[in-house]
C-alpha cells in the first residue's frame, strides 16, 4: 500500500475511534444517571433503619439491630448496590466501547507512523492524537484494577473534544519531518512528554472531581457524587497520579535540553517552549511540596495542580500556535 493509502486508512480509524467513544459517553452518562434514583432509595433505606433502631433500642435486641443496621449500611456502600441493571449494562457497554476506542486510536497511530514512514509525533496533530491513546490507554488498564466507572463520563467526554479538536483544527497532512525534529531524542523527548500529558490529564480529573465533591460535603448538600469515592479517596488518587506523571516531566525537560544541545549547541535557548516546560515544572513542583506541607490544605494543593494543568494546556494550545521560536512546528 502507499502512504497515502495508510493516512487515509489511519483517518478512518481515528474517525472510528470517535464514533466509539461518543457511543461511550453516552452510556456512561447512562450509568451516573442510574446512579440518582439508588441514591433516594440508599436514602429512605437509611432512615427506615434509624427509626428501626430507635424503635428497639430499650430492649434487649437493640444491638444486634443496631449491628444489622451497620452491616447493612456497609452493604449499600458496594458499587452496584442498588444501581439498576439499565445503569451497569450501559457501565459494561461503555467499558467495552472505551477499550475499543483506545485500540482504534492505537492503529490510528501505527498507520500514521506507516504513512509518514517516521514516528507519528511531528505536529501538533500528531501529539493530540498519541496523547489521546495514551490517556484512554492508561484509563482502560487502570480499570482494571479498580471500579472506575464514576470516572468514564469525564474521561471519554474530554478525548471527544480533544480528537474533535484534532480532526478540525489541528490537522495537518502526512509530511516529512522539519531538519531539526530528525533525531531519535523525538521518540524519546516527545514520546515521554506525550505520557506524562496523559498521566496529569487522569490527575487533573480527579483533582477537579475531589474539589467539586468536597464543596458539596462541606455544604451538606446531596449530589449524585455522594455515589462516588470519598473525596480523601479522590484526593489520594490525584496525588498518585502526579506523583508518577512528575517524574516523566521532569525527565522530559532533562531530555529537551539534551536534543537542544546536539541540535542548536546549547542546553538552553530561552525559547517559549523551554520556558513554558519549565514553568509547568515548577507548578507541579509547587503542588507536590504543597501537598507534604502540613500548613497547606488539600484543596489549596489541588488547585495548585490544576494550575499546573492549565499551564500544560497553554503550552500546547497557545505557545505552539502563536509563540514563535526554535519549536515552532505545530504544523498549521
Amino acid at each position: 500500500m502507499t502512504n497515502e493509502t495508510f493516512a487515509g486508512y489511519s483517518n478512518l480509524a481515528l474517525y472510528s475511534a470517535m464514533a466509539v467513544f461518543l457511543v461511550a459517553m453516552i452510556c456512561n452518562a447512562v450509568y451516573l444517571a442510574g446512579l440518582v434514583p439508588s441514591r433516594d432509595r440508599r436514602r429512605d433505606a437509611g432512615a427506615e433503619r434509624e427509626l428501626v433502631a430507635a424503635g428497639s433500642a430499650g430492649g434487649t435486641g437493640s444491638a444486634p439491630a443496631a449491628a444489622g443496621a451497620r452491616t447493612a449500611a456497609r452493604a449499600d456502600d458496594g458499587p452496584d448496590v442498588d444501581v439498576p441493571a439499565k445503569a451497569r449494562k450501559a457501565a459494561g457497554i461503555a467499558s467495552t466501547m472505551t477499550w475499543l476506542g483506545a485500540l482504534l486510536l492505537v492503529v490510528s497511530v501505527a498507520l500514521r507512523g506507516l504513512s509518514v514512514d517516521r514516528w507519528p509525533l511531528g505536529n501538533m496533530f500528531e501529539f493530540a492524537v498519541m496523547a489521546s491513546m495514551f490517556t484512554s490507554l492508561a484509563y482502560c488498564v487502570w480499570s482494571t484494577r479498580r471500579d472506575l466507572r464514576w470516572l468514564g463520563l469525564f474521561i471519554t467526554g474530554p478525548l471527544l473534544l480533544v480528537l474533535g479538536m484534532a480532526v478540525t483544527v489541528w490537522y495537518t497532512q502526512a509530511a516529512e519531518l522539519l531538519p531539526s525534529l530528525k533525531s531519535y531524542w523525538l521518540v524519546i523527548h516527545v514520546t515521554v512528554a506525550v505520557i506524562a500529558m496523559a498521566i496529569f490529564t487522569l490527575g487533573a480529573v480527579a483533582s477537579v472531581l475531589y474539589l467539586v465533591k468536597d464543596a458539596f460535603q462541606r455544604s451538606g448538600r446531596a449530589s449524585i457524587l455522594d455515589r462516588f469515592p470519598s473525596a480523601e479517596s479522590m484526593e489520594r488518587t490525584s496525588y498518585g497520579l502526579h506523583i508518577v506523571a512528575f517524574p516523566l516531566w521532569t525527565f522530559t525537560l532533562i531530555a529537551g535540553a539534551i536534543w537542544a544541545r546536539q541540535a542548536w549547541a546549547s542546553y538552553w535557548n530561552w525559547d517559549p517552549k523551554e520556558v513554558w516546560t519549565f514553568v509547568i515544572w515548577v507548578v507541579y513542583a509547587a503542588y507536590l511540596h504543597s501537598r507534604a506541607t502540613s500548613g497547606i490544605s488539600r484543596q489549596v494543593a489541588n488547585w495548585i495542580a490544576l494550575a499546573g494543568y492549565v499551564c500544560l494546556i497553554l503550552n500546547f494550545t497557545v505557545v505552539n500556535v502563536f509563540f514563535v521560536g526554535q519549536h515552532s512546528y505545530s504544523g498549521l
